[in-house]
């Protein structure tokens, strides 16, 4: 009995030591727990402030640029084309691609021997021609001078006449002496019309001597300008350019031998937008004769030329748009017809414009400026022309504030910001400091271990890190966001 007591006494005390030792690994599981679940919750967080370059919106006068890509034309250009056909027995001595040229030089000689001989055979024509003319003149005046003595012969005739009707009213003459005097004086009359027939004719045959000598006269002309047209001359002084004949060579009428520019004439043909070309226009609108800029990059060393608009196209061509600009060239030195370059037009002067960073400008046409607590503001502005990299924008209430000079997707309207003003000045480099192992090695585990941080930022913060010494402000960052 006393046995069975004792053994039931030594299993009770096994039971309740078993429930301490279970209840007690309970109470350290749980506390295990909570201590695992306090260290996995991350730290409060804060609202992070963004550093923002700004710059301050000065409303100013600017004179914008309209930049364009045009060709090189020269304003004067000539075809050179043979004027009759033949042989060419005769080129310049710088006939040739390149050649330079001056005005009235003979540039190609065709073989001259036929427009010789038809010259010399229409000058021949001419002397018979004025031969003709002046034995014309001459027979007319023998005609004349035939009519002068019939009209003589008529007046005494006529006066026979007369005294024999006076005679025969007294009784003294008789009628056949009336008729033999009447006779005379009709024959007289009729003498007196052939010659006048005579007159008419001579003059006649000189009309025709004068118009016969006249088409001489022309075919001359024609013949020498014939024998000239074998000579092709230089009208004006340039360089040639696609030649294609050669001494010996048969051309025919009208044929291509090259082409003569002058390189000192220069224009720049450029394309515009027809809202570029609507600013271009005055109150009238006309066309303004604006400056332009031409430029042409080699091998870095920029040439450039300034000119004048003076013209446009007249019409569209098909399947283009916009319109065709013609500026005339000064002192275009260097530049070659062909040449592509850049146009720089000078716009009529803009009043009361801001200029900004194009980065600064969303599609909805806002832009960001800081108000109360450093916290961003969105600000309506209408957008006045671009210009490379900038903006100029107009804008109730944006004078005289700080703009945010390059808009982030993080960035929007009240975000609290750190404003940095781009003063101008030559940047100084940041302090440096040494770490030592110890503290680098916790730094870099610490940047590691970030799982927001992305992973440029890690890289940069890593590899500077690395480096002997680091930046200040960078170690007093990462200091202040590891708690030490």
């Amino acid at each position: 009995m006393r046995f069975l007591r004792q053994s039931l006494t030594g299993l009770f005390l096994v039971s309740v030591t078993a429930a301490l030792l279970l209840y007690a690994g309970q109470m350290i599981q749980g506390a295990i727990a909570d201590r695992m679940a306090r260290d996995s919750r991350g730290p409060e967080a804060r609202e992070r402030v963004f550093a923002v370059n700004v710059v301050e919106a000065v409303p100013d006068s600017v004179v914008p640029e309209l930049i364009a890509f045009g060709e090189l034309r020269s304003r004067r250009s000539l075809e050179i084309r043979a004027s009759s056909a033949g042989t060419i027995v005769r080129l310049a001595e710088g006939f040739e691609d390149g050649g330079d040229v001056r005005a009235g030089d003979i540039l190609v000689e065709v073989d001259p021997t036929k427009a010789r001989y038809a010259l010399d055979r229409i000058a021949n024509d001419l002397l018979d021609g004025e031969a003709e003319q002046r034995d014309a003149i001459r027979t007319l005046e023998l005609a004349r001078d035939e009519l002068l003595s019939a009209q003589a012969q008529l007046d005494l005739r006529e006066k026979a006449y007369v005294r024999q009707l006076d005679l025969q009213e007294r009784g003294v003459g008789t009628t056949p002496a009336v008729e033999t005097a009447e006779l005379a004086f009709a024959g007289a009359r009729q003498a007196v019309l052939s010659n006048r027939r005579a007159v008419a004719q001579a003059e006649a045959r000189v009309d025709q001597a004068e118009t016969r000598l006249e088409r001489e006269r022309i075919a001359l002309a024609e013949a020498e300008t014939d024998l000239d047209d074998t000579l092709i001359r230089a009208d004006f002084a340039g360089t040639l350019s696609e030649v294609s004949a050669v001494q010996g060579g048969l051309v025919s009428m009208n044929e291509k031998l090259a082409l003569l520019i002058d390189a000192d004439a220069l224009e720049v043909a450029f394309r515009v937008s027809t809202p570029q070309y609507a600013r271009l226009l005055d109150a009238n609108d006309d066309l303004q004769a604006s400056e332009v800029t031409v430029s042409l990059d080699v091998m870095g060393a920029d040439l450039t030329a300034t000119g004048v608009i003076t013209r446009d196209a007249a019409v569209v061509e098909q399947g283009q748009t916009g319109r065709v600009l013609y500026a005339r060239l000064d002192g275009a030195r260097g530049f070659k017809p062909g040449d592509f370059v850049t146009v720089r037009v000078r716009e009529p002067e803009l009043d009361n414009v801001v200029r900004l960073p194009a980065t600064a400008l969303d599609g909805a046409s806002r832009v960001l400026v800081l108000g109360e607590g450093n916290r961003l503001e969105a600000l309506e502005v209408t957008l006045v022309r671009r210009q490379g990299d900038e903006v100029l924008l107009r804008g109730r209430g944006l004078a005289g504030r700080q703009v945010v000079a390059r808009r982030t997707p993080l960035l929007g309207e009240g975000i609290a910001v750190k404003p940095l003003t781009n003063t101008g000045g030559v940047p100084t480099a940041p302090e440096m400091v040494a770490l030592s192992d110890e503290e680098r090695a916790k730094m870099v585990a610490a940047v590691e271990a970030n799982q927001r941080m992305p992973d440029e930022a890690k890289t940069r913060i890593l590899d500077a890190l690395s480096k002997p010494e680091v930046p200040a402000p960078m170690v007093a960052r990462l200091r202040e966001r590891m708690g030490g």
